[in-house]
C-alpha cells in the first residue's frame, strides 16, 4: 500500500493526473514486489539477498552444535574428531570455510557454549522449515554416533537440541532408533548377506547376520517388520520427500551439505531395496 500511495504523490507532484496514475502503477509493482519478498522469506528463510550469509551461518552452527555434542561426555574422541574432518572433505569446504567450521567446533566445545541461542538463531536462518530442521538434528545424532554408541549425557543434549529446534521427545527417540540401525545397516554393507545362502556353519552365520540386516533396514525406515507392502511405500516415499536433496537445496539447505543429503537418501534406497528384494514386492 506504501508504494501506491508514494507513487500517486511523487506522480502528481510531478506530472499532474497523468503522472498521478503511472506513478499509481510503479507504486503497484513495488508493493507486489515487497509482498513477495516477505513472503518468500517467511516461507523458505533463505530467500533473498542475504541467502548465502544465512546458508553459512546454518554451515557453522552446524559445526558448533557438533562440537558440543562431541564434548558432552566430558572428552572429544578421535573419532569424533575424525567424523568432523570427513563431514568437511564431503562438503568439499574450502580452507577459508574449513578454517570457520574448526574454529565453530571449537566453540561448540567450549564451558559457556550458548546453546539454545545458537538454536534460536538455526530455526530463524531456516525459516522454521522442518526438513531443514530435521537435517540438522540428523546431523548432531550422526555426530554422536561417530564412535558407535550413544553416551547418557550425549542423549540428554540431543533432546536439548530436539527441543530447541521443536522435536518432541519422542519424535528424537525415533529418530535415535533409525540412526542406530542405519549404523548397523552400513557396517553391514546394506545388503542381504550378498543375497545367498551356504549350508553348514557359515551358512547359518549369514542367515543369522541376513536376519538382523532386515530388521535394521526396517528401522531404518522408522516401521515394524510386520509392516504391509503399503506401509513400507508409505514410509520409504515419506522419508525420501524429505530427504531428497534436489528439494533441500530448493528450500535452502547449504550446498556444501548436498553430498550428506544424497549420502542419507541412498541410506533410505538401500534399506527399501532390502526390503523389497526380501518380500518379493515391486
Amino acid at each position: 500500500m506504501i508504494g501506491k500511495i508514494l507513487g500517486v504523490f511523487f506522480g502528481m507532484l510531478f506530472g499532474g493526473p497523468l503522472g498521478a496514475l503511472f506513478g499509481l502503477f510503479l507504486g503497484h509493482q513495488f508493493d507486489k514486489a515487497r509482498r513477495l519478498n516477505q513472503s518468500g522469506f517467511a516461507r523458505g528463510g533463505f530467500g533473498g539477498a542475504d541467502q548465502a550469509q544465512r546458508q553459512e551461518e546454518f554451515l557453522n552452527a552446524a559445526y558448533a552444535v557438533m562440537g558440543h555434542v562431541a564434548k558432552a561426555k566430558g572428552q572429544v574422541t578421535p573419532e569424533e574428531i575424525q567424523l568432523a574432518t570427513i563431514m568437511m572433505d564431503r562438503m568439499n569446504l574450502n580452507n577459508e570455510q574449513k578454517r570457520a567450521a574448526q574454529e565453530a567446533f571449537r566453540d561448540g566445545k567450549s564451558a559457556d557454549f550458548p546453546l539454545e541461542r545458537v538454536l534460536d538463531k538455526v530455526r530463524i536462518s531456516s525459516g522454521g522449515r522442518h526438513d531443514l530442521l530435521q537435517f540438522f538434528l540428523e546431523l548432531q545424532i550422526s555426530a554422536a554416533f561417530a564412535d558407535g554408541s550413544i553416551h547418557p549425557t550425549e542423549r540428554e543434549v540431543l533432546h536439548r537440541i530436539a527441543q530447541g529446534l521443536g522435536f518432541s521427545a519422542q519424535q528424537l527417540e525415533q529418530r535415535l532408533r533409525m540412526q542406530e540401525a542405519a549404523f548397523r545397516f552400513q557396517q553391514g554393507g546394506g545388503n542381504f548377506g550378498g543375497g545367498h545362502y551356504q549350508g553348514g556353519q557359515q551358512g547359518n552365520w549369514q542367515q543369522a547376520s541376513s536376519a538382523s540386516q532386515l530388521s535394521d533396514a526396517y528401522d531404518v525406515l522408522g516401521i515394524s517388520e510386520d509392516a504391509d507392502s503399503k506401509a513400507v511405500k508409505r514410509a520409504y516415499r515419506k522419508l525420501m520427500n524429505e530427504h531428497h536433496p534436489d528439494k533441500l537445496m530448493a528450500k535452502g539447505l547449504p550446498p556444501e551439505m548436498m553430498n550428506v543429503a544424497k549420502e542419507k537418501s541412498q541410506e533410505i534406497q538401500n534399506a527399501y531395496d532390502l526390503i523389497k528384494k526380501v518380500k518379493g514386492f515391486k
